[in-house]
């Protein structure tokens, strides 16, 4: 199943169109599977979770931390992932800058946008990602390469088309800063349920679990 899924993705998506499996609460042999299928990017919600995939899979793939990241698990995370999808603070990005000098490591990032301005959530706002970017530009072992976006869980994937495309026009409004180590290139929207709105709206990188794996047990 989980083989037929991934091709069936993989050939549904356009060109130029990155597929990250969604991989929260999988096991290893699950996403080893997914692999052998021509996965090429894991992404995984918490730090200990994808310790266990890497022991099985290793450098194969990417791996992308798409779940919230704990200051206190930096130190661990950038010996694994290969880009950090979900950072919303400046201590944050100290955190990651700090932990990635030290091994000689340069780490890609995501600016995590809260869409839909949910209290609750994680993510910057969108009127706050220029200033925090900016910020961020100073600091030499990171890159911040693009944006990622949840985005307010709804039923039907065609409420989440406005905040889509509320992030993409932070996006494109972001393209234009011209500043040091900053390349706006990856667009993370979209998962199971919404990327193919996701894609409508300019989505290069989905995030997707359930149509690989299956239902969470």
């Amino acid at each position: 199943m989980i083989k037929d899924n991934v091709h069936r993705i993989l050939a549904e998506l356009p060109e130029g169109v990155q597929l990250v499996a969604a991989a929260k609460t999988r096991t290893p042999e699950e996403i080893f599977r997914a692999v052998e299928a021509g996965l090429k990017i894991i992404g995984e919600n918490y730090v200990q979770e994808a310790e266990q995939a890497f022991q099985v899979i290793g450098n194969r793939v990417q791996w992308h931390m798409i779940g919230h990241l704990q200051r206190n698990k930096v130190k661990k995370a950038v010996r694994i992932f290969d880009m950090i999808e979900t950072v919303d603070s400046i201590r944050l990005a100290l955190e990651i800058d700090t932990s990635c000098r030290k091994i000689g490591k340069i780490m890609p990032l995501l600016i995590e946008i809260n869409s839909g301005e949910e209290t609750q959530k994680a993510g910057v706002v969108p009127g706050y990602a220029p200033g925090l970017i900016k910020e961020m530009s100073t600091l030499e072992n990171i890159r911040v390469v693009g944006l990622m976006s949840m985005g307010p869980f709804t039923g039907d994937p065609e409420d989440a088309r406005p905040y889509f495309v509320k992030t993409k026009k932070v996006f494109e409004e972001l393209k234009q800063m011209e500043l040091p180590r900053v390349e706006m290139k990856h667009l993370s929207m979209g998962m199971s349920n919404s990327y193919r709105v996701a894609l409508e709206e300019g989505a290069n990188m989905v995030r997707i679990g359930t149509n690989i794996f299956g239902q969470r047990r």
